[in-house]
């Protein structure tokens, strides 16, 4: 292995087909991200089967794309890196094993990726300054959970969901309200047409013990918000400051539990909306930290994050042989540094 060479990322596991190439020391060389929404829109929400015939048909000419864009042939790479978990199985299937193929046709090293380890470090790419150990919040549209970073495969879950994901509950709270899917960007704009106190909503958990989450009340308020005719921009707003209000009291409750925390990190797609980074900007702030937010297009799915988890196991010494089996649940507490 050339540990001077670049390192291609691959990343398949939910409805993002993505591919990266990062050099040596994390920069950027090219990125690409192939989003389903055309094949997933007529049926309101991702469907498992079409997301991975979808990943086969486009994962080749992305891959191309950015070999050619970073100037690169595969004989130059130095590892290909590809998310193998946790995520919908099929995908995963696709995407790791053209990365193996890649890796094996090549003699290149392979790294399977765990897809919240790649979300977990991403701030250690886009902040140089990042250090261990901090807090990550991430939300998304299957995971919402509290988790001390101490190290590279060492993290601590705090506190997770208890039934809903936070971005599942903005999509169907979304599909309540007649928005078109993916439902969180369209919520967002419409509660900004909105008064978020004008509909009495419930805030989950809110100043309960520990750092756990539970959305599923809250999306049940606003269907009868919605069958009792209240406004959709008000209620809109009403469940945008809800779950606001929710994550921030909840990352209160984990940073009193890791005082030792250099910073809070949020990832995720719902990373994206903007009241919730105001919310937990207003914590981090209280609590002397910074906030420390990917951009947003490395906050959803991306191959950048795939590629930069697998360079950091690389450096570590770190990597999976082609036997290795994606997974569609990967806790990120059964990664080690040694694995």
């Amino acid at each position: 292995m050339n540990k001077r060479a670049p390192i291609l990322g691959i990343e398949t596991s939910c409805d993002e087909t993505a591919a990266a190439v990062l050099d040596a020391d994390g920069r950027i060389l090219a990125e690409a991200v192939y989003s389903q929404l055309q094949e997933h829109a007529p049926f309101g929400g991702v469907v498992p089967e079409v997301a991975a015939r979808a990943h086969l048909a486009r994962l080749p000419g992305l891959v191309r794309g950015v070999m050619a864009e970073a100037g690169l042939g595969f004989a130059e790479l130095g590892a290909v890196a590809a998310t193998a978990g946790p995520g919908l199985i099929g995908g995963l299937i696709v995407g790791a094993t053209y990365a193996k193929g890649i890796a094996m046709a090549q003699g290149l090293p392979f790294v399977a990726v765990n897809h919240l380890e790649a979300h977990a470090l991403t701030a250690m790419l886009t902040e140089p300054g990042t250090r261990f150990p901090y807090l990550l919040l991430l939300v998304s549209g299957g995971h919402c959970q509290c988790v001390a970073v101490r190290g590279l495969g060492d993290y601590r879950r705090l506190g997770s969901t208890l039934d809903d994901a936070v971005g599942e509950a903005f999509d169907k709270s979304a599909k309540l309200l007649g928005l078109p899917w993916p439902g969180g960007p369209a919520l967002e704009r419409l509660a900004a047409r909105g008064d978020p106190r004008a509909v009495p909503l419930p805030r989950p958990l809110l100043g309960r013990p520990g750092c756990d989450f539970s959305f599923s009340g809250l999306k049940t308020a606003v269907s009868r918000a919605v069958q009792k005719g209240f406004a959709p921009a008000d209620i809109a707003a009403g469940f945008q400051a809800a779950v606001a209000d929710v994550l921030a009291d909840r990352v209160r409750h984990a940073l009193r539990i890791m005082p030792e925390a250099t910073a809070l990190v949020v990832a995720g797609g719902v990373a994206a909306n903007g009241a919730v980074r105001q919310a937990l900007a207003g914590e981090a702030m209280r609590a002397g930290l910074p906030l420390l937010a990917p951009p947003i297009r490395l906050c959803t799915d991306n191959a950048v994050m795939v590629a930069w988890a697998g360079l950091l196991r690389l450096r570590a010494g770190l990597r999976d042989g082609f036997d290795h089996a994606p997974r569609p649940r990967w806790p990120l507490e059964e990664l080690a540094p040694s694995a």
